[in-house]
Parts: C-alpha cells; sequence; structure tokens
C-alpha cells in the first residue's frame, strides 16, 4: 500500500518536516510506501479556469501537478501538510490542490485523506478545516487522530518539542493505516459504493 505526503511548507526540514517524520516511520513500521513531495517552495500558480483539464485529463500548466497526480492516483493515501498563514494554508500549496483535485478525472472514493497543520500559536483549526475540505468533496474518508492535526512551533524544528503534538501524529498514522487495510479488505470483499448519476445544480 502506499500512502503520498504533500508537505506545503517553504521551508526544507523544517516543523511541517517533523510532523510528517513522525508519521512516516508509523507507516513504514507497518509495511506502508511513503512518497513525500515539498512543493511550498515551488512556484505554483493557481487555477485560471481554462477548461483545458476537462478535455484532456490534466492541466494546461505542465509542473508539479501534473507530475504528482499519477501518484495520487497510485496512492490508497494522501497526507497533506501545511504551516499556517494568516489562519490558512499556505497559498501555494492551496494553487496546487486547487489544480490536482480539478484537473484529475480518476476516481479518488475511499483513498483516506489526511491534514496536517503547523502553527506558532493560532490558526491550525481553520487551516486544518479548509484543507479536510478536499477530501470530504471527493468521497475521501478523513483519517481521525487523538487530537486535531495539529503540531506547534515557531523556530526551525522547535515542533520536536511538542511531545504531544507527535504523539497526534503517530496516532493518525496508526488510524490511517488500520483504514487504508481496512477498506481494501473491503474492496475485495463487497467493493466500492455504488453511486447514483451525480446531479449538478445551479444557484441562480
Amino acid at each position: 500500500m502506499q500512502v503520498l505526503m504533500i508537505n506545503g511548507s517553504p521551508r526544507v526540514n523544517g516543523n511541517t518536516t517533523i510532523a510528517l517524520n513522525e508519521m512516516e516511520t508509523v507507516f513504514k513500521k507497518n509495511g506502508i510506501e511513503v512518497n513525500t513531495v515539498q512543493i511550498g517552495n515551488m512556484d505554483i500558480r493557481g487555477c485560471t479556469a481554462c477548461g483545458y483539464c476537462y478535455e484532456k485529463g490534466k492541466c494546461i500548466f505542465d509542473d508539479e501537478v501534473n507530475k504528482i497526480a499519477p501518484m495520487f492516483e497510485k496512492a490508497d493515501g494522501l497526507v497533506v501538510a501545511s504551516p499556517v498563514y494568516y489562519a490558512s494554508a499556505n497559498a501555494t500549496l492551496i494553487a496546487f490542490l486547487d489544480r490536482l483535485f480539478y484537473s484529475t478525472h480518476f476516481d479518488k472514493s475511499m483513498k483516506v485523506g489526511a491534514s496536517v497543520v503547523c502553527a506558532r500559536r493560532g490558526g491550525c483549526s481553520s487551516t486544518f478545516d479548509e484543507l479536510n475540505k478536499y477530501f470530504t468533496i471527493s468521497n475521501m474518508p478523513v483519517a481521525p487522530s487523538q487530537y486535531w492535526n495539529s503540531i506547534h512551533g515557531r523556530e526551525k524544528g522547535q515542533a520536536d518539542l511538542d511531545h504531544e503534538g507527535k504523539q497526534t501524529m503517530r496516532v493518525l498514522a496508526q488510524n490511517m493505516t488500520f483504514l487504508m487495510k481496512s477498506i481494501e479488505l473491503g474492496k475485495k470483499e463487497f467493493g466500492l459504493p455504488k453511486y447514483e448519476e451525480r446531479i449538478f445544480t445551479h444557484f441562480i
């Protein structure tokens, strides 16, 4: 089984990385393959609503979004992590996720999602909610933990002192592993849920 982890921090080996490393240790102990990509320090533009992906199944801007899309398709789980800026996620990460989720046409149903946020002090809950919305609009179950998936630290490396935050990450990875393996068993026994034909309405 595979997990794709997206690090939305522009800082290499910063506090967000500390959180993801805690999760990676648990995944690997449970035989889960982990692919981590750091996109917070890349030049990734936002969606222009051009409609190219609707016809072609990939984004018109041939950058990391198109490179990572096949990894997302193969993955059984997706972890999205971000530092908190003004009670929101890193803008580069949001641009990436908007285009990744919208431009890819493969079925994301029952891929397990988890968001991870890192802040000096406040804004974690709103950022956590913001990132979870990508999963819940895509039929992706959201993995829980013993607390909201946050870790704290300001200066580089300070999150290593947040022992509760690190434990929250380990519990999150354990729960995510359980969900992915359970869903895989469920697919073999029952198959994926059968959905109704999608209804689209417009509020006009």
